[in-house]
């Protein structure tokens, strides 16, 4: 049995999956805007905050980031002196993260991820990534 791996159907899986995971960063970062758990005192937390895309060749393939500029950003979540005001969002906290590592939406990253990609592989029809050939 010779067993042959279709490279470029490989490559194509590699490029959807990283797709899939800047999307679901991009819906993290929706949804975190969208529960208002962000603080908005000073500046804008939320509006700064991007997403910053996977690139294979300068970091570590499956990482995404969502990156929020502010200087003062780190400070505000890291700081325990920091006194968090719900005035301009009502859910506001200091670690607004939580929610997604060890909280409620704890799923939600890889439900959306699951979601893409099965959206990715329905929407392009793809084929094998390898086929297997009798000797």
């Amino acid at each position: 049995m010779k067993i042959r791996f279709n490279q470029a159907n490989i490559d194509m899986l590699e490029e959807e999956a990283n797709i899939a995971l800047w999307e679901t960063a991009e819906a993290i970062k929706t949804d975190l805007v969208q529960s208002q758990t962000v603080p908005k005192d000073h500046g804008n937390l939320e509006g700064d905050m991007f997403v910053d895309p996977p690139n294979p060749s300068k970091n570590i393939k499956g990482v995404v980031k969502i990156v929020n500029p502010a200087v003062y950003s780190r400070k505000v979540y890291f700081d325990p002196e920091i006194h968090i005001k719900q005035e301009k969002n009502k859910n506001a906290k200091q670690h607004w993260f939580d929610d997604y590592i060890d909280g409620d939406k704890k799923d939600l990253p890889l439900k959306y991820y699951a979601k893409l990609l099965k959206w990715m592989k329905i929407k392009n029809k793809l084929f094998p990534y390898m086929q297997i050939e009798e000797t």
